[in-house]
């Protein structure tokens, strides 16, 4: 028998599911990895308290209260748009720059990506290299006839001493390959925009 599932954290838990949850049913009910949940009790984020062995535990309201503050819609510092085709990655990406403060939008093309930026302009790109259809270096074009100059930062699998370049050249502000540690690419996000 499994894991209980945990779709809506604003509801009280039932009878039968735990007021306290392990690392992996946090990171769960969250929707991160615990990798993620681990960093985030480190920094403070989310409490967590330790079992005489040293385990983690997560108390439900508490990261019902994490969800309320960081949830979709609920940040209201700075729009970042991300765009990949990978929806894990732009909800882990999600998540952490909200947490930071951030309101985010997601795309998961350039043409979803050009369509988000004609409803409203976001501080800060974050835009994939490889999309399907239109690439990140054709959008990134598009966007700059289009709407000027919005900070953008580039990430790409494929890296080289050239990507970092490229991308300058082509009036990105930023450069990181992937995979990538999410912590750097949120400095850089407030490098370029402060929450």
């Amino acid at each position: 028998m499994g894991t209980p599932p945990y779709p809506n954290p604003s509801r009280r838990a039932p009878i039968g599911e735990p007021d306290w949850l392990t690392l992996g049913q946090a990171a769960k009910f969250l929707g991160v990895a615990q990798s993620t949940i681990r960093k985030w009790s480190d920094q403070g984020r989310v409490p967590a308290f330790y079992t005489p062995g040293g385990h983690r535990r997560y108390r439900r309201r508490d990261l019902e209260a994490f969800v309320d503050r960081s949830g979709p819609g609920r940040a209201g510092g700075p729009l970042v748009l991300v765009v990949d085709d990978d929806a894990r990655l732009r909800e882990f990406m999600r998540v952490s720059l909200e947490a930071e403060g951030y309101a985010v939008r997601e795309a998961e093309s350039a043409e979803q990506a050009l369509a988000a930026l004609e409803d409203q302009a976001p501080s800060l790109v974050l835009l994939d290299v490889v999309l399907p259809g239109v690439d990140g270096w054709q959008m990134l074009q598009q966007m700059q006839e289009r709407h000027g100059s919005v900070p953008v930062i580039m990430f790409s699998g494929k890296i080289d001493e050239q990507s970092a370049a490229h991308a300058a050249e082509r009036g990105a502000q930023g450069f990181v390959g992937k995979p990538f540690d999410p912590q750097e690419l949120i400095a850089r996000a407030k490098q370029l925009v402060p929450v």
